[in-house]
């Protein structure tokens, strides 16, 4: 199920877990739903302005860098309101706050992202917005 079918309750994590060792972050969703992102992949999908850019200006993920340990080393992640994450990385980089909402239409898994691609939306590079 994509998350354009699910209602807001449905959007809640009822678990948030972030395993430094594997390096990955697996949220599990109201309706029974996993998601799993590779740090990596969390990285990529930052929406901050200096990531994504503004007014206009491409940012610093439009231009495709590669990114590196510090920048996919998770310190932390705190709550923000009952609507999203924030992370902080090893480089110091703080600023995204990612909603539920954008991290459960991102969901990596087979399924997801074969309804996305199906819907016209595929993910070029896996779970990437």
């Amino acid at each position: 199920m994509t998350s354009s079918y699910l209602r807001g309750d449905d959007l809640a994590p009822i678990r948030i877990h972030a395993d430094r060792a594997d390096r990955s972050l697996r949220i599990e969703w109201a309706d029974g739903h996993v998601s799993t992102f590779e740090f990596e992949q969390f990285r990529w999908l930052c929406p901050c302005a200096y990531c994504r850019g503004e007014a206009g200006v491409p940012g610093w993920l439009d231009a495709n860098p590669t990114l590196t340990g510090e920048q996919t080393r998770l310190v932390s992640i705190e709550p923000v309101g009952g609507y999203a994450i924030a992370p902080a990385w090893g480089d110091g980089h703080n600023t995204g706050y990612y909603t539920f909402t954008a991290l459960r239409a991102h969901c990596p898994c087979t399924a997801c992202a074969a309804a996305r691609a199906a819907a016209g939306h595929p993910d070029p590079r896996t779970a990437r917005a």
